[in-house]
């Protein structure tokens, strides 16, 4: 790799473009592209089946001379490695950091460089175009674990599949969890709650679902998933259940905060009857929080449940 340095004949500093790229990757810019010789299509699925993030750049739009062409791709990982380049220099630079921003808004980001006007981007080299360059995220997959494989849980398997969900299934019934209801799902469970989920490893990319047969089993699966760092923990049943399952759960020394960001009652309020329906109910919640939708949602979400955690102990 390539540090800041002058370039030998043409005593070209390249170190002004690297005021906002940590030292630790200062060698991956300016002067020349850095390319491991890795694949970034292959990368891209590493990374998303490893449960990290990344953002890819492409040069969308050229006219004139760059020190790249049009599709060429850039993959900055969420270490803030690279792999691949779409021309080095300064213009690189600053689109690693934005891909850093992109990453974490997880929204895309269109960028535009003039290349003969602006004297920061002369590095000596002979180029003089503009491009465009267009940022987007690259998110591990989302995993929906669905416990409990009832009727709901199988319209919620089917809806989620649609909407792009990796599903796992747990039901301690093998009548009910086997693959003849639930083939493409990614795994299915038939065991006893706890032992299954000792083998589980939710990360930031997770959903959690219950929707077991009873009170009991909600609660058992709850008192784990609140515990996990997944993204999304959601629980059927009425609030009088919500509030009851709570208060027995904070008593066992489960911490208010943490049964404060579960989603139950769940999903969205559309009058939702049939397990059908409360499967895209479902679904729909999940896909405004794998979002981020600013919008204003009629959630199921019990606020006397989240008032009763408020309180005072």
């Amino acid at each position: 790799m390539i540090g800041p340095a002058e370039i030998a004949g043409g005593a070209v500093r390249l170190t002004a473009c690297l005021s906002f790229v940590p030292p630790s990757h200062r060698g991956e810019f300016c002067g020349l592209g850095y390319n491991s010789g890795v694949d970034v299509y292959e990368e891209i699925n590493r990374l998303r089946k490893e449960g990290r993030r990344g953002a890819l750049a492409t040069i969308i739009n050229v006219r004139g001379s760059i020190p790249s062409f049009e599709t060429a791709k850039m993959l900055v990982r969420d270490d803030g490695s690279i792999v691949g380049t779409i021309g080095g220099g300064c213009v690189e630079a600053e689109v690693w950091e934005t891909a850093r921003e992109v990453m974490k808004s997880e929204k895309p980001q269109t960028l535009n460089f003039n290349l003969n006007n602006n004297p920061k981007y002369d590095t000596g080299l002979v180029c003089g175009g503009t491009l465009e360059v267009f940022v987007e995220p690259v998110l591990p997959v989302s995993t929906l674990y669905i416990f409990g494989a009832g009727h709901v849980a199988w319209s919620l398997y089917k809806v989620a599949r649609l909407a792009g969900f990796d599903v796992v299934v747990t039901d301690d019934r093998e009548t009910y969890a086997n693959r003849e209801r639930f083939p493409d799902a990614r795994d299915v469970y038939a065991d006893e709650y706890e032992r299954v989920m000792s083998q589980l490893a939710p990360g930031e990319s997770s959903y959690i679902v219950i929707v077991t047969r009873g009170h009991r089993d909600d609660m058992r699966v709850l008192r784990w998933a609140a515990e996990t760092p997944s993204r999304y923990v959601g629980m059927i049943g009425s609030q009088r259940k919500t509030i009851a399952i709570y208060k027995e759960l904070e008593k066992e020394g489960i911490a208010a905060e943490k049964l404060a960001r579960v989603y139950a009652p769940v999903g969205i309020d559309i009058g939702a009857v049939t397990p059908e329906e409360i499967a895209v109910s479902i679904v729909a919640e999940l896909i405004a929080i794998r979002r981020g939708s600013e919008t204003s949602l009629p959630h199921m979400k019990s606020q006397k449940a989240a008032e009763m955690l408020r309180e005072p102990k």
